[in-house]
């Protein structure tokens, strides 16, 4: 099984306002889309990682049928706390692998996510990658082997430490979504998604 965490714990500084609840062109909120995408890829109750104190984020993850996990440690962990405290929740027997996408890739398409779980299931590959015309991007699936070595990378550098030293093992799958390389940080970026 893999499991799946979003990451939705920051503070969404560049944009102004909290990045999960934003739209899409289709009238959903950010959270909302990747828990729908992730669900009909074939994850199963994805959870997604916010802040104690996010009502509003509270609100949507329940109302989408998903869970919400809490990052205590969101400002001093930056993203790889996020992602650690999705892990503690999701890491039980029979969970062979752990997909991660933040909240600011929400464009990813379900068919994206079965790909990715096939290949997986297909190679047990420690690091299985999406691509898009040659460009890195998200989710990404870590399997079980590498669940200690992320608990211990260093806050500073986070999963790209674990990423970067498994380089050579990488499997990258290209898709035709581009959705995979989406980042949208900015007022800007969200602009290009809506208009």
């Amino acid at each position: 099984m893999v499991a799946g965490i979003i990451l939705a714990a920051g503070r969404s500084t560049r944009m102004g306002t909290a990045k999960a609840l934003l739209l899409t062109p289709d009238g959903v909120t950010f959270v909302a889309r990747l828990i729908r995408t992730l669900v009909r890829g074939g994850i199963d109750a994805p959870l997604v990682v916010g802040r104690s104190d996010d009502v509003r984020l509270q609100a949507e993850v329940d109302s989408a049928g998903a869970r919400l996990v809490s990052n205590p440690d969101a400002d001093e962990g930056g993203q790889l706390s996020s992602l650690l405290a999705g892990l503690r929740k999701v890491d039980r027997p029979g969970v062979r692998g752990v997909m991660v996408i933040p909240v600011d890739a929400p464009m990813v398409m379900p068919d994206t996510i079965a790909r990715l779980i096939a290949v997986f299931t297909e190679t047990s590959g420690p690091i299985i990658r999406a691509r898009y015309r040659g460009r890195n991007g998200h989710p990404v699936i870590f399997s079980r082997s590498l669940f200690e070595e992320l608990r211990h990378a260093s806050p500073d550098a986070g999963a790209k430490a674990v990423v970067r030293a498994h380089q050579d093992d990488i499997i990258n799958v290209d898709v035709d979504d581009p959705g995979v390389v989406g980042d949208i940080d900015t007022p800007e970026d969200y602009r290009n998604l809506v208009d």
